[in-house]
């Protein structure tokens, strides 16, 4: 008697497929700033944030354009005033070992901040961040923060600010409580 063998597999059915994501680069990176493909490059007259963002960039890459002006000041924050432009200025600021901004926002105006040397911290909305040397921030009229100097090093940093800063309101611990300072 002949037989014949059948062989039969069974196998398990295939998983159902996961549903495709597809994020984008700013959904990856969960900041604008962290996404330098996205940045547009310096213009002479800048007239968006990622343009504003780029003039700081070309001026901290500059560094004989401010390295030279920086004085540290253990009393108060140094500040000096680098360049102004249409609807726009541009301010260096030092910090030694310490020195915070207090709590501010920074009125009608947007801004940039660039760490150029050291590390600062800002405090803001969503806590603490530690911002190294090439580290950029961006944030708009009424965004309230404060940065200080952690380290036991000196810091620099630039700041974009635009319209032009006329007022740099100081807030209390407590959100309620504004107390206006001029710039």
């Amino acid at each position: 008697m002949n037989s014949t063998s059948v062989s039969i597999r069974a196998t398990a059915p295939a998983p159902a497929a996961a549903p495709l994501t597809v994020e984008s680069d700013l959904q990856i990176a969960g900041d604008i700033l962290s996404v330098q493909h996205l940045l547009q490059p310096a213009r002479e007259h800048p007239a968006t944030v990622a343009e504003f963002s780029g003039l700081a960039r070309s001026i901290a890459a500059n560094r004989a354009e401010w390295e030279h002006l920086v004085e540290y000041d253990a009393t108060t924050r140094w500040y000096h005033r680098l360049r102004t432009g249409p609807g726009y200025e541009v301010w260096l600021l030092s910090w030694v070992p310490g020195q915070g901004s207090g709590r501010h926002d920074h009125g009608a105006s947007s801004g940039v901040l660039t760490v150029l040397d050291g590390e600062l911290t800002e405090h803001g909305p969503r806590g603490a961040l530690t911002l190294g040397a090439g580290a950029q921030r961006v944030f708009a009229p009424g965004y309230a923060h404060e940065v200080v100097n952690d380290t036991l090093e000196g810091a620099v940093s630039l700041h974009v600010y635009f319209p032009g800063l006329t007022e740099m309101p100081m807030h209390s611990c407590s959100p309620a409580h504004r107390e206006h300072v001029p710039a």
